[in-house]
């Protein structure tokens, strides 16, 4: 099937948000990092995963972890076979946004990493799962656990991304762009953006998801990786 699956994560998510994909995709030889250690930038998550990663790859980065995915090929395209994009964007800082990050980690400054997930994790979702306690108590484990010094330090390279645009002109390998129907964090309209930006690169569209497709739809997300993996 080619060089290793490299799956990258988002925001307070480690291999965990994964799971279905690596145990779906085991003949792709997956492996996702348990985050990316100290890194408090994007291009130092990036060459935290340049360090540990195969030396070729097909590399699939969802949300932040997509971010991560662009950087990694903006320093090494010659170790990235394939690239997949989930659930992301490639715009900088928008108004407003710092106000809303910080917000919430001084909800966990004050009531602790769980009140702060409580806040964050179920509008990730779709609508209909947002009061699901069952669903989201593996995810809301995983991002409890990542606790708060984690997400400060993702939260700061976050907020001082550069605009990744010119990024995509550099892509020159085979490319998925995928998106929940309802994601209303990262909108089909961004994706269709950045899918306009790849030459032949696929946009697809998973039903009944929300923000988190590698969890809400984890069968459509397989069956993507695999056609992309293939093709």
């Amino acid at each position: 099937m080619g060089s290793p699956l490299v799956l990258l994560p988002g925001l307070m998510c480690d291999s965990r948000v994964w799971a279905e994909q690596l145990a779906a995709l085991n003949d792709a030889s997956p492996w996702s990092p348990d985050g990316y250690g100290d890194a408090a930038t994007i291009t130092g998550m990036a060459e935290s995963v340049l360090a540990m990663a195969p030396p070729r790859m097909a590399l699939a980065g969802h949300s932040m972890g997509a971010r991560v995915a662009l950087e990694v090929l903006r320093l090494a395209p010659e170790r990235i076979e394939r690239l997949a994009l989930l659930d992301t964007g490639v715009h900088p800082q928008r108004p407003g946004e710092r106000e809303k990050r910080v917000a919430l980690l001084d909800l966990g400054r004050t009531h602790g990493m769980e009140a702060m997930v409580d806040v964050w994790l179920p509008p990730m979702v779709h609508p209909s799962r947002r009061d699901d306690a069952a669903f989201l108590a593996p995810m809301r484990r995983m991002c409890v656990d990542a606790g708060l010094a984690t997400y400060e330090r993702q939260m700061e390279a976050l907020l001082a991304r550069p605009d990744a645009t010119a990024a995509l002109s550099l892509v020159q390998v085979p490319t998925l762009v995928g998106v929940g129907r309802e994601d209303q964090w990262s909108p089909i309209s961004q994706h269709e953006e950045i899918a306009a930006r790849v030459p032949g690169a696929r946009l697809t569209v998973f039903e009944d998801s929300g923000h988190m497709a590698p969890v809400e739809a984890a069968d459509q997300v397989n069956r993507a990786l695999r056609q992309w993996l293939t093709a």
